[in-house]
């Protein structure tokens, strides 16, 4: 017989313990002697160190939660004014001072009046801000966020010791 003509299954039926010493599992049943792990039901929760204070109440809480997600940035209609005839991306908006750095997250909201002809390519825009584009003459395009350059890391000098 070979290897590959085996005829075996894919999953092994459990074994029937408790079933008398001739079955091999009898008697205890693998279950040791006395104990509450020896009884039906037995055992204990996850964390439980037998009456002693578990580990996840010594320890100290700490209060909040802080998200380390980079926040949306967000820029209104009425300052896309300056960017008449020209693309407003997230160069461009840093560049003016509209937004902190050209590689976070950036969102046009509608707050203002815009009256000159702008093409604006952000990650995202509300549908009232993108109506007052369209209708002073500009377009929206919705654009991937600008990822950071990757610099080369220094080779890293063996430690002399």
């Amino acid at each position: 017989m070979k290897y590959n003509e085996l005829n075996i299954s894919k999953h092994k039926s459990p074994k029937r313990v408790g079933r008398g010493i001739a079955a091999g599992g009898g008697k205890t049943a693998g279950r040791g002697t006395k104990g509450q792990n020896a009884r039906t039901g037995g055992g204990v929760r996850p964390g439980f160190e037998g009456g002693q204070t578990p580990l996840t109440q010594r320890l100290p809480k700490l209060r909040g939660f802080t998200s380390h997600r980079a926040k949306v940035e967000n820029v209104y209609t009425g300052q896309l004014e300056q960017f008449a005839g020209k693309t407003a991306d997230n160069a461009a908006l840093a560049a003016a001072g509209l937004v902190s750095t050209p590689y976070s997250r950036v969102k046009l909201v509608s707050n203002g009046e815009l009256t000159k002809k702008v093409t604006v390519k952000l990650q995202a825009a509300s549908a009232s801000a993108i109506d007052a584009v369209k209708k002073a003459g500009g377009s929206f395009e919705a654009v991937a966020q600008v990822g950071r350059p990757q610099t080369a890391k220094p080779k890293s000098e063996k430690r002399k010791k």
